[in-house]
């Protein structure tokens, strides 16, 4: 990239202050699944809905170790994505699916200016559970 790209490209980025609160809630919910550990982490609960896991079925899924998970579970659940519940001397950790929608909502506030009409469609497969899921890469990359 050249100098002049950076430079626009720097310029158009809005300063925190003028964010709000909901901006800074996406920020905080794309900085914690820009990790891909989170990001797996939260896949994981997803799939695993509505029942959650422990954190150590979580450990035990991500082959790491719990302290390292706790730790990133702690970072998706400040970020308002992820959620917990005691239940006896366990915590269950769920995929927070009110506060994805929530984001979801406000990065497509302003699709096609406005007009749902022309983005029914990005946003029927949301909606109404007939979500085609990507192929899984069994690569491991």
């Amino acid at each position: 990239m050249n100098a002049q790209v950076l430079e626009s490209t720097a310029s158009a980025v809005a300063p925190p202050e003028l964010l709000g609160t909901s901006g800074a809630r996406a920020l905080a919910a794309l900085a914690a699944l820009g990790q891909q550990t989170r990001l797996a982490i939260f896949r994981l609960l997803v799939s695993h809905e509505p029942c959650g896991l422990t954190v150590g079925e979580v450990a035990s899924s991500m082959q790491c170790p719990q302290n390292t998970t706790s730790g990133h579970l702690a970072i998706l659940a400040r970020a308002q994505i992820v959620t917990s519940v005691r239940q006896g001397r366990s915590v269950v950790y769920r995929a927070d699916m009110a506060g994805m929608r929530w984001l979801l909502e406000y990065l497509l506030a302003d699709c096609c200016n406005g007009d749902p009409s022309l983005c029914a469609t990005a946003f029927s497969s949301l909606c109404d559970g007939a979500c085609e899921h990507p192929a899984t890469d069994k690569s491991g990359g």
